[in-house]
């Protein structure tokens, strides 16, 4: 989940003037965050820890986005683990059945401050292996001159898959424009993508259980309903990912696009007529829905300083300090903190669909090998977008290939 928006450039050499003086037998938290900056407020934070726990300062490396996932995984597999670092929720399972990560249980008091789902993201076998950080939703966002110069209703989005494709058929064919913006490059949110279809049309992955549930007939309509928009497209949407699809809608090259609550900022920004509704809906689908996307904070084995790395994540992630560093990067809370939550629709009225697709969404498949699920759901998606496999035995491979992964 790449932060582009409200991060401060804070040098690890300013946050080290910041904090207090270190004494020689202060032990090291050392933090892995991903990014080429420090999140705003991090450095007032770490400092405020520290003054809660003498004898003990946060350490503090900034790892670029590409780098950072791999660099923590080398680490703790070579047995010189960093105590605390920023990763995709995702590697949780991998990270625990390898025993590289202590777990980190949440009451039920603390499970239910967040939205549902959201603690599903870090959980696997009963037990949270992380504390969730960074969380990210989408919604359907439309331009709304492109409606209109289509003779569609440019107040009023689709509601359902089947009048999203025949949008995108009408302004395709009505307008210089493509209808839709399709996401099919080889990169892990070509599989974030898809999971919206699943997620809007009551399908799974898998399950709780651990059962493989990919062939079903809500992902098996989610796959056909991908492939028949694809005519209503950009060209070759295996050559875009989705920030460079949001960058053509952006352009006016495309009428519809899924998308995080960063396309609203940008789209302000560009004075674009534009609009934002929930997820258009599949017909098993109970309610808006979402992929849920989460980022966590993993405390590392063998460091011994785990309980004091603990206390720092959850509180860098405590309640008003987490808003904070969500509404400066323009993430979806991961809590419905009262008064704010309704205070931050009522101020920004394009946040309802982020939020209104939870109660309906479901988290991103924990999986013991995420690279293989991820690879495995790209080629499936390509197959299909490419016309290279029909939707059902597409679906069929890549079942089959995930039990080895899971």
């Amino acid at each position: 989940m790449q932060k582009t928006i409200g991060l401060l450039a804070v040098s690890v050499l300013a946050l080290a003037s910041a904090a207090p003086a270190a004494y020689a037998q202060d032990q090291e938290i050392t933090f892995i965050n991903c990014g080429d900056t420090l999140t705003q407020g991090y450095a007032e934070s770490f400092a405020e820890w520290e003054a809660a726990n003498p004898g003990f300062k946060v350490v503090p490396e900034l790892v670029g986005w590409g780098q950072c996932q791999d660099k923590v995984t080398t680490l703790a597999a070579a047995g010189t683990p960093v105590a605390l670092a920023y990763v995709g929720s995702r590697t949780l399972k991998q990270f625990a059945q390898n025993d590289l990560i202590v777990p980190v249980p949440m009451t039920d008091a603390e499970k239910a401050a967040y939205y549902n789902y959201v603690p599903d993201t870090v959980t696997f076998d009963g037990t949270q292996w992380g504390i969730p950080v960074a969380f990210s939703t989408k919604a359907l966002f439309w331009n709304k001159d492109l409606f209109a110069a289509a003779g569609l209703d440019p107040e009023t989005p689709p509601k359902t898959w089947e009048e999203k494709i025949a949008f995108a058929k009408q302004i395709t064919e009505n307008t210089d424009a493509a209808g839709y913006g399709a996401v099919a490059k080889t990169f892990d949110n070509t599989m974030h993508q898809f999971l919206h279809w699943v997620y809007t049309n009551d399908g799974l992955v898998i399950d709780a259980d651990g059962n493989i549930t990919l062939n079903s007939p809500q992902v098996l309509a989610a796959l056909t309903a991908l492939r028949d928009i694809i005519p209503y497209s950009e060209e070759g949407p295996t050559a875009y990912e989705q920030n460079e699809v949001r960058a053509i809608w952006l352009d006016g090259g495309v009428a519809m696009i899924e998308a995080s609550p960063g396309a609203a900022i940008r789209a302000e920004e560009a004075g674009m007529n534009w609009g934002v509704a929930n997820l258009p809906l599949g017909p098993d689908a109970k309610g808006p829905g979402t992929l849920l996307i989460t980022d966590a904070l993993a405390i590392f084995k063998g460091t011994g300083v785990e309980d004091q790395a603990i206390s720092l994540a959850k509180f860098l992630t405590d309640g008003q300090r987490q808003w904070d560093a969500e509404m400066l990067q323009g993430l979806t809370p991961l809590r419905p903190l009262e008064p704010n939550t309704s205070e931050l629709v009522a101020e920004k009225p394009y946040w309802k669909p982020f939020l209104d697709g939870i109660e309906f969404g479901g988290p991103e498949p924990l999986f013991n090998d995420y690279i293989g699920l991820q690879n495995t759901m790209i080629e499936m998606v390509q197959s299909v977008v490419t016309g290279a496999a029909e939707p059902q035995a597409a679906l069929e491979r890549a079942a089959a290939e995930l039990e080895q992964y899971k």
